[in-house]
């Protein structure tokens, strides 16, 4: 039995042996396909890491690019996976704002010209794992930058001025003053009916129905940023701005009687002598309703601004006190201690109001900017851009004056 079990020993530990060193490979079978069997087995000492798939994004503008218009739209989308959050922000750090629509996020204001954007964006891949992209853009440069100002700010004005968006130069077609009017907006307390119009291609007024309520307080927006006014020609800022409205402050000029009846609030305060323009094409006093655009108090008086020059007849220099404004053509209610004797009898001026010097103070120091100045009795009309002359206008006709009609 001992000899028996020896041989069987000896035997296993041979086989041991051969299973150490390999055996021979069988007919048809290569050493790799041995290799691959073996492989089969599943190994303790082998691992696998997963694969993350980021979401693939689509953004416009392009990541780089330059001289893009302000009125284009910043465009975020998920070509695959999920969109997350969107921020675009500009060296101040403000937020652009945007919303998604339909799975894509779009900007809902426009651009500021010559600046700098930063475009972050988290998403999620179609596996769940998270990612986030970074891109930059900047604006054109406009060759101008086109300026504006809201007129008459923090000032207490008369029941007849408008609010008055002024630009230094022409918005230069109807769809670029229709984009203008869209974006700019006028609260009033209390409430008032009202319309915006162009008296020019310069000048955006407000205007209510009828004149303003005594105490209104007006409240402008005008975020205008980023909108063309002209070829090449880019806003790039932004103004709000507000007034008060004063006491009803109405005056009628009844140049064929020669006397100006200055009215508050429905009272006769004064019943002033004066002098208008002399009957001619330059001289005669223009009809129609006027609004005190300045005091101006002290004013040479020129008739080179008329057309007659030094050693013409008809020529004058003449320093002048007390001086209201009511047109950009040369009109104004002032002192005249020169003309004393034919006010209230005769029209002798160059086309302003002349009063003594006394009525002249007195009514300077009556009225305010805004101020209502009615002129009847002349065959020269008041054309609407000589002045302020929104009340030259039905309020429907003034409505027609919108570019959005």
């Amino acid at each position: 039995m001992r000899g028996a079990a020896g041989v069987l020993a000896a035997v296993f530990a041979a086989a041991l042996v051969a299973g150490c060193q390999g055996s021979p490979a069988s007919p048809g079978t290569s050493a790799a396909g041995t290799a691959a069997a073996a492989g089969d087995t599943p190994s303790s000492s082998s691992s696998s890491t997963p694969t993350t798939v980021p979401a693939e994004l689509q953004v416009s503008p392009a990541d780089q690019a330059t001289g893009v218009r302000p009125d284009a739209s910043v465009t975020v989308k998920a070509v695959t996976g999920e969109l997350g959050t969107v921020r675009v922000t500009g060296p101040d750090g403000a937020p652009v704002p945007g919303r998604v629509v339909q799975g894509a996020w779009t900007s809902t204001a426009l651009l500021a010209p010559s600046t700098s954007y930063t475009v972050t964006v988290s998403a999620k891949g179609e596996d769940g794992s998270p990612s986030t992209t970074t891109s930059t853009f900047s604006t054109l440069k406009p060759k101008v930058t086109a300026t504006y100002g809201i007129l008459y700010a923090g000032q207490t004005v008369g029941v007849g001025m408008p609010v008055s968006i002024q630009f230094d130069s022409a918005v230069a077609s109807k769809a670029m003053r229709a984009a203008v009017e869209k974006r700019v907006s006028v609260t009033t307390t209390p409430k008032q009916a009202g319309a915006w119009g162009w008296l020019d291609d310069r000048q955006l007024m407000w205007r209510p129905a009828t004149y303003w309520q005594p105490g209104t307080t007006v409240s402008v927006k005008a975020p205008l940023t980023g909108l063309q006014t002209g070829p090449d020609k880019w806003i790039a800022n932004d103004d709000s701005a507000g007034f008060t409205v004063g006491s009803t402050m109405v005056s009628t000029v009844d140049i064929k009687a020669h006397t100006m009846t200055v009215r508050r609030d429905g009272k006769v305060l004064k019943v002033i002598p004066v002098s208008t323009g002399r009957p001619g094409k330059l001289t005669e006093t223009r009809s129609g309703t006027k609004v005190i655009i300045r005091k101006e108090g002290e004013v040479t008086m020129d008739s080179t601004t008329l057309g007659i020059p030094k050693g013409k007849p008809g020529y004058y220099k003449e320093v002048t006190q007390s001086n209201l404004r009511v047109t950009w053509t040369g009109e104004y209610l002032h002192s005249a201690p020169w003309s004393v004797a034919s006010q209230g009898n005769a029209n002798v001026s160059h086309g302003c109001v002349n009063m003594s010097p006394a009525n002249a103070k007195w009514m300077f120091d009556a009225s305010k900017v805004g101020d209502v100045v009615k002129f009847t009795g002349s065959n020269r009309p008041f054309l609407p851009t000589e002045g302020i002359g929104v009340w030259q206008y039905t309020f429907d006709g003034w409505k027609a004056q919108s570019a959005l009609t």
